[in-house]
């Protein structure tokens, strides 16, 4: 199955307030944002049931499945599963917001934790670690067989943004059968990615180290006589980390060899076959623009750069909505009615 050619999506224009770089990454997931997104996701978060879904190999993961409105009018469009990004969980407001758009569209919705997100710490004793993408392509195999969806779509943001593609690419092997991919600024080369988040603005590194710590220590506290990561305060760059986890839990060689292992440059999606979209802005401090000149464009792939929109940000006005999930939501009614 080949992607359309071309696909156009509207531009991204923010009200000036809001056009920087990182007010757009910020404000995605800001506090302030938390009690409107609550308020229009109320529907989705009652209608949302826990899932633990057999992954193969004794993997479980959890999510949250939520079946649309059930109204006579509001006839099924398909299941959207949606990926949130590192650190982030089900109940991160993008994720949240972008499921009940796609909710009150007429899909139902099933957002994925991943290993170690969310309230998923004690299922599995290894690790998260970004190359664990047969688990992920496992639940999405899971959920299609579990609610029987046809037609079957995804989404994914940053670093679910990249998990979704590198699904995608194995879907057809794995006989799941996706109508439509989309990435929401996605990880494309971890090399360059970890050195804009030493280099780049402070915040975003204090971010994701305070999390990831945290998470850590979750981990410890469900398996206290497997980890001990008292000492993971002391360790003050995420590479640094990231090189300390790599070397005693990854199974990795070196830190190259784990950043290579889930990069998308290169020829890593020459043989994409699945429809998919990429959205990627040009001023994202955390996502390198430049990388997307060094992936692959088969037919099945297109990619829409925007000007502004920061880190998965894509806020479009003051109430705080957000662009992208519009688009997404553009892009699975196409498919849909392909």
């Amino acid at each position: 199955m080949s992607g359309e050619p071309e696909i156009s999506v509207p531009e991204f224009s923010p009200p000036r307030l809001w056009r920087g770089a990182h007010a757009q990454s910020v404000l995605a997931s800001a506090p302030l944002r938390r009690p409107l997104v609550e308020r229009r996701a109320r529907d989705l978060i009652e209608a949302s049931s826990d899932v633990i879904l057999d992954c193969g190999r004794g993997v479980r993961l959890h999510g949250y499945y939520s079946p649309r409105s059930g109204a006579p009018e509001n006839e099924c469009k398909g299941l959207v599963v949606l990926i949130h990004g590192w650190e982030g969980s089900a109940d991160s407001l993008y994720l949240l917001s972008t499921a009940s758009h796609l909710r009150r569209r007429g899909y139902d919705v099933f957002r994925l934790n991943m290993r170690d997100h969310g309230p998923s710490h004690h299922l599995n004793t290894e690790l998260f670690h970004s190359n664990r993408i047969a688990e992920v392509v496992g639940a999405v195999r899971s959920v299609q067989e579990r609610f029987e969806a046809r037609p079957l779509f995804l989404a994914g943001f940053s670093l679910g943004g990249n998990f979704a593609l590198r699904v995608a690419m194995r879907a057809p092997a794995r006989g799941i059968d996706l109508r439509q991919v989309v990435s929401i600024c996605p990880v494309l080369n971890p090399e360059t990615t970890l050195e804009a988040l030493e280099t780049g603005w402070f915040g975003y590194r204090q971010y994701f180290l305070l999390k990831w710590r945290r998470s850590l220590l979750k981990k410890a506290q469900a398996f206290p006589d497997r980890y001990d990561f008292s000492h993971v305060g002391d360790i003050e760059t995420i590479t640094d980390l990231t090189a300390f986890f790599v070397e005693h839990y990854s199974g990795f060689p070196d830190l190259s060899a784990y950043l290579r292992g889930y990069a998308l440059t290169g020829d890593a999606l020459e043989a994409l076959q699945v429809p998919c979209h990429i959205i990627a802005a040009q001023d994202d401090p955390v996502i390198p623009s430049h990388d997307m000149a060094k992936i692959a464009r088969p037919s099945s792939l297109v990619v829409t750069m925007t000007e502004r929109g920061g880190h998965c940000g894509y806020v479009e006005d003051y109430r705080l909505r957000s662009w992208a999930e519009r688009q997404i939501g553009d892009l699975f009614d196409r498919a849909a009615d392909r």
